[in-house]
C-alpha cells in the first residue's frame, strides 16, 4: 500500500522525534562509556528529556497508529 503525501509527512514527522530520542540516548551512551565521573550529574536531567521525548513518540504513534 503506498502512502499519500500527507502520510508521508507524518512519517517524516516521527521519524524526527525518534531521533531525538536516539540522540539523546546516545549522550547518555557517552557519558558512561567515557566521562562518568565528570558528567554524572547530567543524567537525571538527560532521563527525564528521553522520558519526554518518547511521550511524544508514543502520543504521536496513538494519533496515526497506521505508521508504527
Amino acid at each position: 500500500m503506498e502512502l499519500t503525501h500527507e502520510q508521508k509527512e507524518l512519517k517524516k514527522e516521527l521519524a524526527k522525534y525518534k531521533r531525538k530520542v536516539v540522540e539523546l540516548a546516545g549522550e547518555v551512551h557517552d557519558i558512561v562509556e567515557d566521562t562518568i565521573w565528570t558528567d554524572y550529574v547530567r543524567l537525571p536531567q538527560l532521563s527525564e528529556d528521553i522520558k519526554n521525548a518518547m511521550n511524544i513518540v508514543n502520543e504521536f504513534q496513538e494519533q496515526h497508529p497506521y505508521l508504527k
